[in-house]
């Protein structure tokens, strides 16, 4: 990649001044700043979500108003000042009353486009960051869920393994991080043989990525799944099922984002993230359903499904991740299509045996606009994950209880680590809506960073 981080103008605050902004709300009163030539040309203004109505002055437009919707819409949605942007002309402009850090936030994001293969018009309206809000903040989480979503959206062709490395290792000359990586049959010699197992058949080689940064503070670290594509392997996927592997390193990419909030705030904090990137591809070398590997861990698993190989590699950087005994390891990955069964594209299920983390989380998730929703390590399903023959069975009959299964496979891989938790992602927009246009979305990491922020205090 070029330039990980490209200048997005539509991305950050303007300077001010600007020209006044009123946000309305269904049923809202016109704002008594208005003249009466003015209130006369927007007495029909309903304040419907993302309706804009340009107000005329002695010079042209002397200012605008722009619908937050009713009650139900604004339950319903998220970003809802963000919905109007794009029908503002452009120039700066300055909202008439504070508004929280979320809706700021979805401002910016509305501004994002994917101009990689073909021009994409981004808006002109620019918001002069409103009072009591740290801009700067503001704009690195837009920065970071801009990189996330580059990352995912880019076509497999252009995004294998190698490129993933080098995003990381563009990231950390960044930040002043360093990147160590174990790459093809080193992976065996340095015993990850899980992942290499999963990548061995690709013409791109396997690899495992290894960022650290900073050196006071807790010690986390940060997983992410990084399948550059994934056919299924020798369990081929149907074509139906293929169509949006791109994003199966979603939680590479996710991660990536996260860490770059992380270090651009300067948070105290020794940050670690570890990237199993690989190409689930069909070879004669590919790995095969009822092989049996014995991972970093020692943990011997028996493969029923070349097809959930997203765990393998998962197993093998969370067990490196744990033999450091953190504080705190955090696993990301668009793992199971049982979470989106669950709870759809919106909602990432997590799953974590601390109260207190899972209180962050929930707080971090409802203040940013980031919903999550805390899901079991149920217990009484851990004899489905045990085939018998092998420690672990990778991918557990009867079709019940998918994401529950795959995190009880992953736990058994953090057993040194004072907390751990597990987010089964999705990565993906699957319709347009305000600050979140179809294509790539990250998912999670706004509401981590609240806890690591309190984390690092």
């Amino acid at each position: 990649m070029t330039d990980i981080l490209p200048p997005r103008p539509a991305l950050r605050f303007a300077p001010g001044p600007g020209l006044p902004l009123y946000p309305l709300a269904a049923g809202e009163e016109l704002p008594e700043a208005l003249s009466p030539a003015q209130r006369a040309f927007a007495a029909g203004f309903t304040g419907a979500l993302g309706a804009v109505c340009l107000l005329p002055g002695a010079d042209g437009v002397a200012g605008a108003l722009i619908g937050l919707g009713d009650e139900a819409a604004r339950r319903r949605g998220r970003f809802h000042l963000a919905a109007g942007r794009a029908l503002l002309p452009a120039g700066d402009w300055a909202l008439s009353r504070p508004c929280s850090e979320t809706e700021a936030l979805g401002w910016l994001l509305e501004g994002y486009r994917y101009d990689r293969y073909a021009p994409q018009k981004a808006p002109g309206a620019r918001l002069v960051c409103p009072e009591g809000l740290d801009a700067r903040r503001i704009e690195i989480m837009a920065e970071a869920e801009a990189l996330t979503r580059d990352l995912i959206n880019t076509p497999p062709n252009d995004m294998g393994p190698e490129e993933i490395e080098s995003a990381a290792r563009a990231l950390a000359e960044r930040h002043g991080a360093t990147v160590a990586v174990v790459t093809g049959d080193d992976l065996l010699t340095q015993g990850y043989p899980l992942i290499h197992a999963v990548g061995r058949a690709s013409p791109r080689a396997p690899r495992l990525i290894d960022l650290r940064w900073g050196d006071v503070g807790p010690e986390v670290a940060l997983v992410g799944k990084g399948v550059c594509f994934d056919t299924g392997g020798l369990d081929i996927k149907p074509p139906s099922s293929m169509g949006l592997m791109k994003k199966d390193m979603g939680g590479a990419a996710t991660v990536l984002g996260l860490a770059h909030m992380v270090m651009a705030l300067g948070l105290r904090l020794r940050l670690r993230v570890l990237i199993p990137a690989v190409e689930n591809a069909v070879g004669g070398n590919a790995f095969r359903p009822q092989d049996i590997y014995t991972s970093r861990k020692g943990l011997t698993v028996e493969i029923n499904n070349t097809d959930a190989e997203g765990r393998l590699v998962l197993a093998d950087a969370l067990a490196a991740a744990d033999e450091e005994a953190p504080d705190l390891i955090l696993c990301l990955a668009t793992l199971t299509g049982a979470a989106r069964v669950a709870l759809g594209p919106d909602v990432m299920p997590f799953y974590t045996d601390s109260d207190d983390l899972a209180g962050g989380l929930a707080r971090g998730a409802e203040a940013l606009a980031d919903p999550l929703w805390r899901m079991p390590f149920w217990e009484p399903y851990e004899p489905l994950i045990e085939p018998g023959i092998a420690d672990l069975d990778n991918a557990p009959s009867g079709g019940m209880a998918g994401s529950i299964t795959a995190a009880l496979f992953l736990r058994r891989f953090v057993t040194e680590a004072e907390r751990f938790a597990h987010f089964d992602i999705y990565g993906w927009q699957p319709t347009a809506r305000p600050g979140r246009p179809k294509g790539a979305v990250g998912q999670g990491a706004r509401a981590i960073l609240s806890v690591l922020e309190e984390i690092a205090e």
